[in-house]
């Protein structure tokens, strides 16, 4: 129910997506009973790629779109719900439907109307999952949280809102709540079963510059919803992840 896709070529080690309105299918049926037969890992995954997806499109910079944050924070506060129950009962229709349906509806292009987009975990997520063979919400897992602490303080703002309004985070300093709900992100994805360092994969810091290297030779040097994650950022981030 959207208009991108993603497609790996393991013989060059690449990764890479596109996106057209030509894929963008006339109809979508979701059947929460063709998922029963997931294994855990991949409910897992499905949780932390559509939370992160939401993560994307909601944690930039504020732009006065409080209907897209609305919409992006319940996706947000659904799948912190919903996810546990569904891994703890694979067959509960309920919890299955509202996952399909928010996972849905966190990459419809819905929530990104008239909002900025970040993206930055995604490129170099896929970078990893090229070179390592890693899930895909694997690579997110682990980019995702030390994106958002190298990037806190362009992303200040929406930080604390996110904290605010989907961890109930409002005690203690603008710094100590940013810290919080990135914690939390990360103790999320942990609790749904998705390790959130490189070393939990086998991955070491000697892929950084290969991930850097990949990333230029793909023209990703000017990431983020500002264009302002080059390649040093990148090292900064990836430093954070093993």
């Amino acid at each position: 129910m959207n208009t991108s896709s993603v497609i790996t070529k393991w013989s060059t080690q690449e990764k890479l997506f596109f996106s057209s309105p030509l894929v963008f299918p006339k109809f979508s049926v979701l059947d929460p009973e063709t998922t029963f037969s997931l294994p855990p890992r991949q409910i897992s995954n499905g949780i932390v790629d559509a939370f992160t997806h939401v993560m994307e499109q909601y944690l930039t910079y504020p732009v006065n779109a409080p209907l897209q944050d609305r919409m992006a924070e319940s996706i947000l506060k659904t799948l912190i719900v919903e996810g546990p129950k569904t891994l703890a009962n694979p067959t509960d229709y309920e919890a299955r439907a509202n996952l399909v349906w928010s996972a849905t509806m966190a990459l419809n292009g819905l929530i990104a109307v008239g909002v900025p987009q970040d993206w930055t975990t995604h490129m170099i997520g896929h970078e990893l999952t090229a070179l390592h063979g890693m899930d895909h919400a694997q690579t997110l897992a682990v980019v995702l949280p030390n994106t958002l602490t190298v990037r806190r303080d362009r992303k200040g703002q929406k930080l604390l809102q996110y904290a605010d309004r989907v961890w109930g985070i409002v005690d203690g300093s603008e710094a100590e709540r940013i810290e919080a709900a990135i914690t939390k992100t990360r103790d999320f994805f942990e609790a749904v079963g998705v390790r959130t360092r490189l070393s939990d994969y086998g991955v070491g810091v000697e892929t950084i510059p290969v991930v850097i290297k990949n990333l230029e030779k793909h023209g990703m040097t000017a990431l983020g919803e500002n264009q302002d994650v080059n390649p040093q950022v990148v090292e900064q981030i990836l430093a954070l992840c093993a």
